[in-house]
């Protein structure tokens, strides 16, 4: 019988995740019910919002439970299929979790097509990663030709991605991330105006003011903390703030205190907005027509670190992207894509 390995939450975190916060077990994988599929699960990825879902608290979804398998989107092939409208061998990609099978209805299932782009897209230009970027800043932002912009996170998953589109509507962009390498691969690789690096820069106001003399449109925000303490106070009038994630406040035990800087909406008449990629899902359809266009255009790169090792590597690459170790998206291989 098939055995199924997993990782699971072994106990809830404070602070930043440890490796002993996850535990790994084994299943025997069941036998199939009338429109299901079995998938083996070949890359999964991890992201900023798991870290959120460890813990219990104000959310947008159900905390994950102790011993129970830790959730993330993924990408398979279906190695045995109780629907006739998916066949075996078929690339599919949904929420299959940190384990390496999963079985699931086939219905809903998106399906992947390797000769159109490398699967690892699918968890990322050509994926959530891609949607969140898209509708973050076309829909959220109200992103409009040749603005000013400024993202923080900007070599991460959606902040790489976010950039590109908005250098596609000829912006004049600024990246904010977290070493010299990845300042250097945002303007050289990614073709953004300017960056710099929150680590090394002391005074983050004048920064971004030197970097933005006209002011900023739309801010694209990963992060949180002082670097958007800094960037309200320039925003334009009518200047737009999509809050895709605050990185920085995920893994303290205390919030921090930050100034006050809801007057400057007003005086600046802005929109801050939080938002979730599946508000949007009723356009996916449309959105993915748009990004893999660009994609096979050659007009948006996809930087994507692979962490080998199977499924025990996830907790590991978990850690470090909450760290800010990855470039782009980070992935782990679960199994071989042959």
């Amino acid at each position: 019988m098939l055995q199924n390995k997993q990782i699971v939450l072994a106990a809830r975190p404070e602070g930043f995740p440890k490796e002993s916060d996850f535990r790994l077990t084994s299943v025997s994988v069941r036998d199939l019910a009338q429109g299901e599929v079995l998938i083996r699960v070949i890359y999964l990825s991890v992201d900023p919002y798991m870290r959120g879902r460890m813990s219990v608290g104000e959310s947008y979804a159900q905390p994950v439970a102790i011993d129970e398998v830790m959730g993330g989107g993924a990408v398979g092939v279906v190695l045995d299929s109780m629907d006739p409208q998916c066949a075996i061998g078929t690339h599919v990609s949904g929420f299959f979790g940190w384990q390496e099978y999963v079985i699931v209805q086939a219905k809903g299932l998106r399906r992947i097509d390797p000769s159109v782009a490398p699967i690892t897209t699918s968890q990322g230009v050509l994926g959530m990663t891609g949607l969140t970027a898209y509708f973050g800043l076309f829909e959220i932002g109200e992103l409009q030709e040749g603005e000013s912009v400024v993202i923080s996170g900007a070599a991460g998953a959606v902040g790489s991605v976010a950039g590109q589109i908005a250098k596609l509507r000829n912006c004049h962009v600024v990246g904010i991330a977290g070493t010299d390498e990845k300042v250097a691969y945002l303007t050289d690789a990614l073709g953004f105006d300017a960056a710099f690096n929150y680590r090394t820069v002391t005074d983050y106001a004048a920064t971004i003011k030197g970097l933005c003399p006209s002011g900023i449109d739309v801010y694209f925000e990963n992060v949180g903390g002082a670097i958007t303490d800094a960037v309200i106070p320039q925003l334009n009038v009518h200047g737009r703030v999509a809050v895709c994630g605050q990185i920085s406040q995920y893994n303290l035990e205390q919030p921090e205190m930050g100034p006050r800087w809801m007057h400057h909406l007003i005086i600046k008449r802005a929109k801050v907005q939080g938002f979730l990629v599946s508000d949007f899902a009723p356009r996916y359809a449309e959105a993915l027509k748009e990004l893999e266009s660009w994609y096979n255009q050659g007009k948006l790169k996809f930087p994507v670190q692979i962490a080998n090792g199977g499924i025990e590597a996830a907790p590991g690459a978990f850690i470090g992207m909450l760290r800010g170790e990855n470039l782009g998206k980070q992935l782990v291989r679960i199994s071989s894509e042959l």
